[in-house]
């Protein structure tokens, strides 16, 4: 798996607007942006949004192409894979690898309706399904 670069809060809300679109401009991601915020909060200014993406390009997280002399931006890196890399960051600093100390947490200290308990309950019997079957394979080898 490639290194995935570590990202910013609003770096990564870039990388949304990147991941929804497949390609934008700065001033659409700029203009996105700011359609999301809430009346409340301050619009991002254009200059700011320039200087993320020029960090995000040099992590190696998005690339660029010229067209008609603008700038349109690109995401190299998968949603999936940063995702990977954030929840595997948060693991390690957090909860020290422990996935039962992350869960226990969100359950504890986050609203979880009965839904969302019922497809972690399917979650974690898929899991050790699959663990069976591996572990049935290796005793057969």
């Amino acid at each position: 798996m490639n290194s995935t670069p570590k990202l910013g809060k609003v770096q990564l809300q870039i990388m949304q607007v990147l991941w929804a679109r497949e390609r934008a401009t700065a001033r659409e991601i700029t203009d996105e942006l700011n359609r999301q915020k809430s009346a409340d909060v301050a619009p991002i200014a254009h200059s700011t949004v320039q200087t993320l993406l020029r960090k995000l390009e040099a992590k190696g997280a998005i690339t660029h192409r010229i067209e008609e002399r603008t700038f349109v931006f690109e995401p190299l890196q998968e949603k999936s894979e940063v995702e990977t890399g954030a929840v595997g960051d948060l693991l390690t600093r957090l909860f020290d690898r422990s996935i039962s100390g992350l869960v226990a947490h969100l359950v504890k200290h986050e609203k979880v309706s009965p839904d969302e308990l019922q497809r972690l309950r399917t979650i974690v019997e898929q899991a050790e399904a699959a663990q069976n079957v591996k572990t049935s394979k290796e005793e057969s080898r």
